[in-house]
Formats: C-alpha cells, structure tokens, sequence
C-alpha cells in the first residue's frame, strides 16, 4: 500500500512539472490564470518553469533582464520566501504588471526531478537561490566563479524590500513596492521620439497571433470568407515584418487547400468541420511558440479596454504598406480592406473601414499612393474618435487620440495649419515628406531591435522555399504562391467590378 502511496505522489508531482511541456505558447498567460479561483490564496505572479521550457521561454521573451529563483517546494525558507518574491513579481510579471516589458520573474522547483539537471547546471548548493541576467544567456548555466558570465547570482534579495533595491541598483532606477500609477516606460513622455516604434515589432507579432485566434475561436473561416484570408496571407507571407510571422504564415498557407478544402462546407455538419479546422489550425503557431504572449509593449493603454489589439493590427498594416512594391499595391488594397470587412469582430469599426475603401474610384498604381491611402484613413477614424471619445469620455487619458503625425514628431510633414469652423485644424501636408517619415517609421525603425538582435534579416521569398531551418515548402506550392503576385490585376479587376454592382451605401462617419 505504500509503494502505491509514493508513486501516486511522484506521478502527480510529475504531471504537474510537465503541464507546460506540450508548449510554451501561453506561459506568460498562465499567471492571469492561477490569479483566478476563490480568491483565498495569494496572487501567483512569478512564472515557474521547468526543463521542458526553460531555455525556449527565456529564449523568446521581448523583456531585457530576466530573474530566475531555483528553490525547493519541501523546503520552509522557500514558502517563507515566496510572499517576498510575488511582491516583486507583481510589479515586472503579467499583463497587468506595473512596470512592464522590463524583468521576467521565473522559479523553477529542484524538488522535482525533471529539473534535477536544471538545477545542477546552476550549481544550485541552497535555497533559494537566485540568479540575473539577459534571458538568451541562461541557457548557457552558471558556475561560480565563472568569468565572463552574464548571468550573475542576487546576494541580497532575501527579502523583497532587499531584493527590489538589487533590482534598482542594476538599472539605476527607483522602483517601489507600493508602485501602482500606471506609467508606459516604453513610449517616453517625449513625443518627438521615434525609437519606441523598435518595440512594436513586438506588438505586430501579437496582434497577428491574436486576429488569428479571433477568426479560429469565432469559426469566422467561412466558403464567401476562405479567399480573403488566402490573400491575406499572401501578403504575410512575402512582406511581414517579422521572420517567425512570415515563416508560419507560409506554413499555414502551403497547408491550406488540405486544411480548408473548398467542398468542406458542402457538408451537413458545417460545426463539426468548423471544430475541428479550430483544433487543427491552433496546432499552427502563426508567429512562433510564445506568441500570442498575453500582452502589450508600445501598443499598451493606460486602461485593459484601450489601445492593444486594434494599435497593433494599425501597426500592422501600416508597416505592410510601406514594404510592398508598385505592382503590389493594388493587390494589397483588396487583401487589407477584404480582411478587416470580414474578419475584424467590432461591427462599427470594420464598416467604417470598408466604408473609406468602398470610396476609392481608381486602382492603386504606386506603393507610395496606397501608403498615403492608409495613413489617410487611420487619421479620419483618429479624427472621428477624437470626438465620439471626448464626448462619451471613454478616451485613454494618457494616449488621446491625435493627427499623426505630430509636428514634433515630423515637422517636415507639415506645410501650414488653418483653423477650421468647427475649432478642428485643417493641416496641408507635404506628402512627399510624409511618405518618407511612414518608410522611416514604420519600415526601418520598427525592425530595427529585430536587426540588432539577429531575430529579423532581410528575408525573400525565396528564403521560405531553400532555408532548411525554416518551414518545408514543397516546390508545387511555392510555385503556387508566385503564381499569385501575377494574379494581383486580375484581383483588382474583380475588385471594381464588384464595386461597380454595389448598391449605393449609407455613409457611417
């Protein structure tokens, strides 16, 4: 009775250790998670990792320090300690950290043998023991004495007053533990500074993961649907600016006739199909393992219920815009505009995008023409929002919607301002200065961490077919997928001729 005692407790011990081990994909969510349920215990901020996932989430997290506490859970100094290292965790950790994007918090149980080797490679001699430095370096251990390490142990955080004033120390701040006020360290106070943008490569990655999971979760893939997403994920795939999000959406892609086939909603059982296209798309990681990570860097609010997915999705297509070529700019008009009417979930929102594209008369012909178009747009819904917002009082008070961009931002941009009767400014812009300040921003800036990281090169289409640590692509669909860029007048043809046959619409501004 005994052994059977044990072993009941080992194989739950180890079940537990391997809960994350089919994925690190929502990890960083899995603190809002333990935040649930009764409200007895504590809140669990610190993220535990085990062999499975250690390197892999220190590996991809965007932050730049990282914290990993080794302990044991048998041990009475550890629980004592870990009220201590939650307070700390509370501020660093989680989608609703007061300071975000800065310190990973982790933990990691040396009672449980699958991190037996873990820990040794630490040379982990007590509880608990405590380690900082860079996230990629971990995965190289610690020894001590060891030169030239980057990854250092904390030798004074045995309480949290202690170790957050290691934590100032290192980055030469004043981090406290009664912090609440939000403050977005990420986006300076100084508007007329381009460099937040670098961190929004971040936020495109989320904002892509999550349209995806939007469109799988409300079984949006439909028969009149499937060829919008197709296209759009043409246009991923050739000019997205993130690596991992172009690599996965050619998976998805190359897959997609066996995933989706045109006669699987001649079925009677269009849920089940729906069900189980969800489940077998989910297994397609569209911008890697750890995204979508749960939360936001240069697209956060001030509040939960602002700014976010729709900052990230304008990133998004901006940064779209000013990386394709002329003879894609009409193709990209119709995959953007068929996109958002029929996968964008807010009903007001994607009407009145539909809307500004319904009023285009004539085809794109320049990059530079449907990069304006865009830019344009964006500043009429900003101009409508200005308004409804003031008026409902549901703006974001520390992101207010404005005309973009601002003069400090590109004074270049902007060629004189009269006042409007309505007390609005009516701005004549150069657009040619305009349209080199959206490349600037938007292309070269927002890749620029990526490039300094090595995590994004200069990658062709092509990449995606010869690259073995890349997808696989089978050279049938890669020639299917240049086949399409030859199609984009074709799409646009249609495109009119629908535009033609429409009824007139109601205008929604």
């Amino acid at each position: 009775m005994s052994h059977v005692f044990w072993i009941l407790i080992l194989t739950l011990s180890i079940s537990k250790a391997t809960s994350l081990q089919a994925g690190t994909r929502t990890v960083l969510r899995v603190i809002d998670d333990n935040n649930g349920g009764g409200g007895v215990d504590p809140k669990v901020y610190g993220v535990e990792l085990n062999a499975t996932n250690f390197d892999g989430v220190l590996k991809d997290t965007p932050v730049t320090h990282a914290i990993v506490e080794f302990f044991a859970h048998w041990c009475p100094a550890c629980r004592n300690y870990k009220p201590h290292y939650e307070k700390v965790a509370r501020l660093f950790n989680g989608p609703d950290a007061v300071h975000h994007g800065i310190i990973l918090m982790t933990r990691v149980d040396c009672a449980l043998k699958i991190n037996t080797d873990l820990c040794d490679k630490f040379s982990v001699g007590h509880y608990p023991m405590l380690f900082w430095g860079p996230p990629k370096k971990f995965s190289s251990g610690w020894k001590p004495n060891q030169e030239k390490s980057e990854i250092r142990e904390i030798d004074d955080g045995r309480t949290a007053e202690r170790l957050l004033n290691w934590i100032n120390k290192q980055l030469d701040s004043s981090y406290g533990l009664d912090d609440e006020n939000f403050e977005n360290e990420l986006l300076p106070s100084n508007i007329s500074d381009p460099g937040p943008i670098a961190r929004a490569i971040y936020d495109v990655e989320e904002a892509t993961a999550t349209a995806f999971d939007i469109i799988l979760e409300h079984k949006m893939i439909k028969s009149k649907t499937r060829a919008s997403l197709i296209k759009f994920l043409q246009l991923l795939v050739a000019h997205h600016p993130s690596r991992r999000c172009r690599k996965g959406s050619a998976e998805v892609l190359v897959n997609f006739d066996e995933l989706c086939p045109l006669d699987m909603w001649s079925s009677d059982k269009v849920d089940a199909v729906a069900n189980n296209l969800k489940e077998v798309l989910h297994d397609f990681q569209i911008c890697g393992k750890e995204v979508p990570r749960g939360y936001w860097m240069f697209c956060r609010g001030s509040k939960n219920e602002t700014r976010g997915f729709s900052c990230g999705l304008w990133v998004l297509m901006h940064s779209l815009s000013v990386r394709i070529g002329d003879e894609e700019s009409r193709f990209a008009f119709i995959s953007i505009c068929d996109f958002v009417h029929n996968f964008f979930i807010c009903e007001d929102c994607r009407q009145h995008f539909y809307e500004m594209c319904s009023r285009v008369t004539s085809p794109f012909k320049k990059a530079r023409d449907f990069a304006l178009w865009l830019w344009s747009a964006h500043n009429e819904v900003n101009e409508r929002l200005i308004k409804e917002e003031a008026s409902l009082k549901t703006g974001d008070p520390k992101f207010p919607k404005i005309i973009w961009p601002p003069k400090q931002l590109c004074p270049s941009c902007y060629l004189s301002q009269s006042p409007r009767d309505k007390g609005n400014n009516q701005i004549d812009w150069d657009k040619d200065e305009v349209f080199k300040f959206l490349v600037g921003y938007y292309r070269n800036t927002l890749i620029s961490l990526y490039n300094e990281t090595s995590l994004l090169a200069n990658v062709t289409l092509d990449d995606l077919v010869t690259s073995t640590n890349v997808v696989v692509v089978p050279i049938g669909a890669a020639l299917a997928i240049a086949i399409t860029s030859c199609v984009f007048g074709a799409v646009a043809c249609y495109w009119r001729s629908r535009q033609k046959n429409r009824k007139k619409r109601r205008s929604w501004n």
